[in-house]
């Protein structure tokens, strides 16, 4: 499983950015497609998260202001991410998860600075 995400770069505070994320390979339902984060200096961070079936979970420290959604059709995971704020900087990782196995993309980084 490879994963390709796409859609980060420098942002205002209170600007939006939509990520993507691409997933080619095997690719198995049901899986878990989501996202996190890693600031720098810091762990790696859950954010959010969609099953096949489109349930959908989040950090909450951006509930409310970012949203995941998936296209099965395509294996693509995006983040819709509103309301960004400077401790939102970080590069992020789409990560898919089936059959007991994570598989993570290369990172994007997000830049959210005046």
């Amino acid at each position: 499983v490879q994963l390709q995400a796409s859609g980060g770069g420098l942002v205002q505070p209170g600007g939006s950015l939509r990520l993507s994320c691409a997933a080619s390979g095997s690719i198995f339902s049901p899986n878990v497609m989501g996202w996190y984060r890693q600031a720098p200096g810091k762990q790696r961070e859950f954010v959010a998260r969609i099953t096949s079936g489109d349930s959908t979970n989040y950090a909450d420290s951006v509930l409310g202001r970012f949203t995941i959604s998936r296209d099965n059709a395509k294996n693509t995971v995006y983040l819709q991410m509103n309301s960004l704020k400077p401790w939102d900087t970080a590069v992020y990782y789409c990560n898919v998860y089936q059959r007991a196995v994570n598989y993570w993309g290369q990172g994007t980084q997000v830049t959210v600075s005046s």
